[in-house]
């Protein structure tokens, strides 16, 4: 009976794995200190001791070194790097220790990015609206300032817009950073979008993650990311899919260009391509988490911290930063949170701490900031009373967003009106 092509490709990677000398292997570097998925492929024999075979991975089955036929495989799915690849734990241990001493020696992090709402926003041709059908027509006044943004993508059924400053964003973070796609959409889906974004394939070769690679339903987690969670660092609009990461997660403000996007947000108001508008590219989200990305960066490599990289935390770094936002600001709620609601268990309450500001339950003259729904309750009254500075909670989300205070007078308080 005649193999197929899987089995073939197969026994030709397990044959030429098994040529490959360990000395030769462990060696292996590229110049701009990334470790190519093709090469780690390579590598999996130098943690394999001649005589006992420890079955490091395996691809479609068999053992990539010793080539034995295994019905049980532990250790995790590694498909986006090759297909029915697995990978033992103690292997991927190993291999994110190798690949950590080669990027530290070159200064870079890791970087995962989502792709919907965080550097783009898609959506189906079929969705668009009356308002925005000037998008369809190549002979309208936008579509100069549109080129190279927008794209028509008809076998997908599909028109996506790239985010104000990703071009510049993903060219400088390149440099600092070896970067991940990561999204919860479909693998086909995943590789067009890494195609627009990166059409010379220099920002992420194979390193496109998507919904089928994920190992818990409704889940992101790093145990598919080759890199060492101390050095990964999270953009991604949507802070739920982390629940085991959120120190290293950078919430990004959703990208909505299109009216599909608003409304499937709850959104009433008329979206960015509606009004014909955008973003801005020098002050929109993007150019904003770039700053915020280089800061932790020239906080890791700082050498008067001395020459131990491998011993810090990109985690601690982004704390440190988040913490400076709201600094020197004690805070109230008032009316924000449900009755009877444990105060210091909201979301709103741990942000504010988040950001370095101090929270409390009760008012006194220490205190800089009252966050309100209603002019009308007693403690807003008591803080345009003592002049204390009286915002909605946008402010504080504004605050999150933007990784600096907000002037509070773009954020008044209105008043609530009861009807008798």
């Amino acid at each position: 009976m005649r193999k197929s092509d899987d089995d073939d490709e197969t026994s030709s990677l397990i044959e030429r794995t098994k040529r490959r000398k360990i000395s030769v292997l462990d060696g292996t570097e590229e110049p701009n200190g990334s470790t190519s998925h093709i090469d780690q492929i390579e590598v999996f024999e130098a943690s394999v001791k001649e005589d006992i075979c420890t079955h490091p991975g395996f691809i479609g089955g068999m053992c990539i070194k010793c080539g034995e036929k295994m019905d049980n495989q532990s250790g995790v799915a590694f498909g986006y790097i090759h297909k029915d690849l697995r990978l033992a734990n103690d292997e991927i241990s190993r291999l994110r220790d190798r690949d950590l001493k080669n990027l530290l020696r070159h200064k870079k992090l890791y970087l995962v990015l989502d792709l919907d709402h965080t550097l783009l926003n898609s959506t189906r041709m079929s969705d668009i609206t009356q308002d925005e059908g000037y998008l369809m027509n190549p002979d309208d006044p936008m579509q100069d300032a549109l080129k190279g943004n927008l794209f028509k993508l008809p076998f997908m059924n599909m028109v996506t817009k790239l985010r104000p400053f990703v071009h510049t964003f993903l060219k400088e973070a390149s440099n600092l950073f070896e970067m991940y796609i990561y999204t919860m959409g479909e693998r086909a889906y995943a590789l067009e979008m890494a195609n627009l974004l990166d059409p010379g394939r220099v920002y992420f070769d194979s390193r496109i993650i998507a919904q089928g690679d994920c190992t818990q339903r409704h889940q992101k987690g790093l145990d598919v990311v080759l890199g060492q969670e101390s050095a990964v660092l999270i953009l991604d609009d949507t802070e739920q899919v982390w629940t085991k990461h959120k120190d290293n997660l950078i919430s990004m403000e959703r990208y909505h260009f299109f009216a599909s996007s608003c409304k499937q947000f709850g959104y009433k108001s008329k979206s960015l391509s509606e009004m014909r508008s955008d973003e801005s590219d020098t002050d929109g989200a993007l150019a904003t988490v770039l700053k915020v990305l280089k800061q932790v960066h020239s906080m890791f490599f700082d050498l008067e911290l001395g020459e131990n990289f491998a011993g810090r935390d990109a985690r601690q770094m982004l704390r440190a930063v988040r913490s400076e936002v709201l600094k020197g600001c004690k805070i109230v709620f008032s009316r924000v949170f449900p009755s009877k609601f444990q105060a210091e268990n909201h979301q709103l309450w741990m942000l504010a701490e988040r950001l370095g500001a101090t929270c409390s339950t009760e008012v006194d003259s220490s205190v800089t900031h009252v966050i309100s729904t209603d002019m009308g309750t007693e403690k807003s009254r008591w803080a345009i009373q003592e002049n204390k500075f009286l915002v909605e909670p946008r402010w504080l989300e504004a605050a999150n967003f933007l990784w600096q205070r907000m002037p509070e007078e773009r954020f008044p308080v209105k008043e609530v009106k009861v009807n008798h």
